[in-house]
C-alpha cells in the first residue's frame, strides 16, 4: 500500500497512546516536563503512572515547556522528504505557545507545503481530532479539505471533566475562565469544560460523586451514538466508571491516560469525557481495555 501524500503531525498533549499513534501514522512532537530538576520528554522518557508517582512525592511543581521552532522544522523537513505536504494539528494557542512554535518552524522550512492548525483542543479531545484527520488523509483528502471536514467535529465536540483540585490549574496559569473559582470553592467540586480554547466553568456541584454523575449525564445528553474518549490522571477507577456508563451509547470508545504535560497542569485525580456525534465522522477506537493498557 502506497504512503499517503500528506504527513500528519501533532504534539504530545494529544495524549495518544504511542501504539495508537504508530498505527495511524501520526508523528508526535514531544513537549517537555521538568520535575525536581530533571527534564523528561512527554510520552517518550516517562509514563503517566511514573510521572504521577513522582509528582505526588515532589515538594515543587512540575514545569512544562513547548518544543522549539527548530524542533518542529526538523520534524517537518524529515516528513517532507517522504511526503508532498504536512498537516500539523496542535493544542489550543490559549493554553500553550506550541502552535506559535510550530508556525515558526514551518516558516523555516517553507509554509507552502505545511498547514499548521490551532485546534482549540487539548489532551484526548485533540486525539479524537487527530484520529479523524488520519483517516481522512488515508482516504486521500488534501490538508485544506481535511481542515474543512474537521471543523464540524470540533464544533460538535463536548468536553466535560473534573479535577482533583484546582490548585494545579491555578499554579500553572491554565485556569482560564474558571479563575474566579480559586479561593471560593471550599468543598464545592466544579464541572469544567473547554470554552473557546481555554478551561471554563460549566457547573458547581457539592461532591466528587455528584460531579462524576453530572459528567455522565451531560455526555449522555449529546446526540447518540457517540465517538467517546475517557481520559484520566491517576484516576483509573473513576475513568472506568465513566466508560461503563457511556459504552452503551458509544459507537466507539477509548479510555486513555492523561500524559505528564497535561497532567502537570490538570493534576492527579482529573477525569473527564470528550465526545461528539458519531454520524459526523465515525471512528474505530480500541475500546476500554486496549485504551487503558495503551495509556500505561
Amino acid at each position: 500500500m502506497s504512503q499517503p501524500s500528506v504527513a500528519l503531525v501533532t504534539d504530545s498533549t494529544c495524549d495518544l497512546p504511542p501504539d495508537l499513534a504508530r498505527a495511524h501514522d501520526v508523528i508526535v512532537v514531544p513537549l517537555t516536563v521538568t520535575l525536581e530538576g530533571r527534564s523528561y520528554q512527554d510520552g517518550v522518557d516517562i509514563t503517566p503512572q511514573a510521572f504521577y508517582r513522582k509528582l505526588a512525592a515532589s515538594s515543587s511543581p512540575a514545569v512544562t515547556s513547548q518544543p522549539s521552532p527548530g524542533q518542529f522544522a526538523a520534524v517537518y523537513e524529515q516528513a517532507l522528504a517522504e511526503h508532498a505536504r504536512v498537516l500539523s494539528l496542535h493544542l489550543s494557542s490559549k493554553l500553550s505557545g506550541t502552535y506559535a512554535a510550530a508556525q515558526q518552524g514551518a516558516e523555516l522550512v517553507g509554509r507552502d507545503r505545511i498547514r499548521v492548525v490551532d485546534t482549540g483542543m487539548v489532551s484526548l479531545p485533540l486525539a479524537l481530532v487527530v484520529l479523524a484527520a488520519s483517516r481522512m488523509i488515508k482516504e486521500g483528502l488534501d490538508p485544506d479539505r481535511v481542515v474543512a471536514e474537521l471543523r464540524p467535529i470540533q464544533e460538535a465536540m463536548h468536553v466535560y471533566f473534573v479535577v482533583g483540585t484546582l490548585e494545579y490549574l491555578r499554579r500553572g496559569g491554565r485556569i482560564g475562565r474558571a479563575g474566579a473559582l480559586v479561593g471560593s470553592l471550599l468543598q464545592v467540586k466544579p464541572v469544567l469544560t473547554l470554552q473557546e480554547g481555554e478551561v471554563g466553568l460549566l457547573e458547581r456541584v457539592r461532591t466528587q460523586e455528584r460531579a462524576l454523575s453530572r459528567v455522565i449525564q451531560l455526555a449522555q445528553e449529546v446526540e447518540q451514538p457517540l465517538c467517546t474518549v475517557v481520559g484520566h490522571a491517576a484516576a483509573e477507577e473513576a475513568a472506568q466508571r465513566l466508560a461503563a456508563a457511556l459504552e452503551p451509547v458509544s459507537e466507539s470508545l477509548l479510555v486513555g491516560a492523561v500524559g505528564p504535560v497535561v497532567g502537570a497542569h490538570a493534576g492527579p485525580g482529573t477525569v473527564g469525557v470528550s465526545c461528539y456525534p458519531a454520524r459526523l465522522f465515525p471512528l474505530s477506537l480500541p475500546g476500554r481495555g486496549d485504551g487503558s493498557r495503551s495509556g500505561s
